[in-house]
């Protein structure tokens, strides 16, 4: 029977670190839960690098937003959501953008396009015209 009790030792030691009496001593550290959060944005906003404070269970969040963020992309934020308890890590905060398209431009990718109305001999023979383009504040 001594030979069944090393077989569970060792199988308690592979499994908590240590044998099976030293364990219970030790707190479990259980991670946070992790939190999930869409951020709207217009076309405009995902042009440019900016920064925008959110508030997330309380607590406010400074981040950074890059350039050219596509629609349907997620961002982690390491130990920036709920922590079960004082000895265990917080959870993952997941940050998904949906980006709206901007009246009258499309964007594809990291191509921008648009409608526009042009006569039959400016097409042909060349010539200029103004569009509308997007505004950087």
């Amino acid at each position: 029977m001594h030979g069944q009790e090393e077989i569970f030792s060792d199988f308690f030691e592979s499994m908590f670190g240590g044998s099976p009496g030293a364990g219970r001593s030790r707190q479990a550290k259980f991670r946070g839960e992790d939190y999930n959060a869409e951020l709207h944005l217009d076309l405009t906003d995902a042009f440019k690098t900016h920064k925008q404070t959110l508030t997330v269970n309380g607590k406010n969040i400074r981040i950074s937003i890059p350039a050219g963020i596509e629609n349907g992309q997620t961002i982690k934020i390491q130990d920036m959501a709920e922590r079960v308890q004082m000895a265990g890590p917080n959870g993952d905060l997941y940050i998904t953008f949906s980006i709206a398209n901007h009246p009258g431009i499309k964007r594809l990718g990291n191509n921008l396009y648009t409608n526009v109305d042009l006569d039959l001999y400016t097409a042909v023979l060349g010539g200029e015209i103004t569009i509308d383009t997007l505004m950087v504040k």
